[in-house]
């Protein structure tokens, strides 16, 4: 490993601190390194707040140990004025040297535009280093900032033959403590938890984050739809100290809303069932994630996923470099979506 992928290591390690915490904002991170040293560190905590570099800056013993210092940014510093001033200007006022980049500014109108203003100062930039982890850390971001559309999470706990929920009476829990304490974490990166309203109906379900360390502040929206507009009134998600998190869709395909709830600047959603939606979901070819989490049970009866399925075996959906955890009993199968063919 290069000096240059050490501290960008080091940088991506801040940037992972946000995760969860900055949407509509990417989460990042930066270090300034001196000698061979890091210096100073800092990660963006939440829109409106300072960026990365800012932190990373405050955090200097001495503001004149940035001139002719490195700063890595896990993200090209931002050349415009939103709810901050621009990072590129204090990068330069402050004097530095050199600053290293992992990835690009995704939004066309802003790629490689900080990048010109740095080199134009005099700065040395070098770009793409660690790019690959530095651009996954915000898949979420990067896509809604292009499309305008929220990334889609589809997750579900089920048996090993598909089995959904456990019959009526006996609760709703298929997997273990330890398959619901990470699902928990899974709520805590996203912006919205989308269900159908039979869901509301069987469960009555919190949709809230628990046990999760550092995201007790924290509640994403909760998106129900529904073609009938039965819904029972006193469900928890309607009554609780958070109702006004939720949003109703009455009669509008999957599509309308994820791209509704992308107008309203949500750029995550976990869609965690039920069977109609998630398959809906993977018919139009809505998902670009999935997390599944396998009980040892052999339970018979309907599949988790409903919708048309494919055709052929050729057709089906593929998870890129899937993942395989245990999870005590359970097992945990994760990865990216490739659909064979074009909606």
């Amino acid at each position: 490993m290069s000096d240059d992928e050490k501290f960008m290591k080091a940088a991506l390690s801040e940037a992972i601190k946000g995760l969860g915490h900055t949407s509509p904002n990417p989460a990042v991170g930066a270090v300034i390194v001196r000698g061979g040293n890091v210096i100073a560190r800092g990660w963006h905590r939440r829109a409106g707040e300072p960026h990365a570099e800012i932190e990373a800056i405050r955090a200097l013993r001495k503001p004149e140990l940035a001139r002719g210092a490195t700063m890595y940014v896990t993200l090209e510093p931002c050349s415009t004025h939103g709810r901050t001033p621009p990072c590129c200007d204090a990068i330069k006022a402050h004097g530095f040297a050199r600053v290293v980049v992992g990835a690009i500014d995704p939004n066309p109108k802003h790629a490689g535009r900080g990048l010109s203003l740095l080199r134009n100062a005099g700065i040395e930039v070098k770009c793409g280093v660690l790019e690959g982890e530095c651009t996954s850390l915000n898949r979420a971001f990067n896509k809604w900032i292009v499309k305008r559309i929220p990334w889609v999470i589809a997750k579900a706990g089920m048996s090993l033959d598909g089995r959904l929920t456990r019959p009526a009476g006996e609760g709703q829990w298929l997997t273990n403590d330890r398959s619901r304490a990470d699902a928990m974490k899974l709520r805590a990166q996203v912006d919205a938890i989308l269900v159908g309203a039979e869901t509301v109906r069987r469960d009555d379900p919190q949709l809230t984050i628990r046990g999760v360390g550092g995201f007790e502040d924290k509640q994403p929206w909760r998106i129900v739809l529904t073609r009938s507009n039965r819904l029972p009134r006193k469900a928890r998600i309607f009554t609780d100290e958070y109702r006004d998190r939720t949003l109703i869709y009455r009669d509008r395909s999957l599509r309308e809303v994820l791209k509704d709830l992308g107008r309203k600047g949500i750029t995550s959603v976990l869609i965690e069932g039920g069977g109609t939606v998630l398959g809906e979901a993977l018919d139009r070819r809505l998902v670009d994630e999935v997390h599944f989490y396998i009980a040892p049970l052999l339970c018979g009866g309907p599949d988790v996923i409903a919708g048309q399925g494919v055709g052929a075996t050729e057709e089906s959906i593929l998870l890129l470099q899937p993942q395989y955890e245990r999870l005590g009993d359970d097992i945990l199968v994760a990865g990216l979506i490739q659909y064979a063919t074009k909606p």
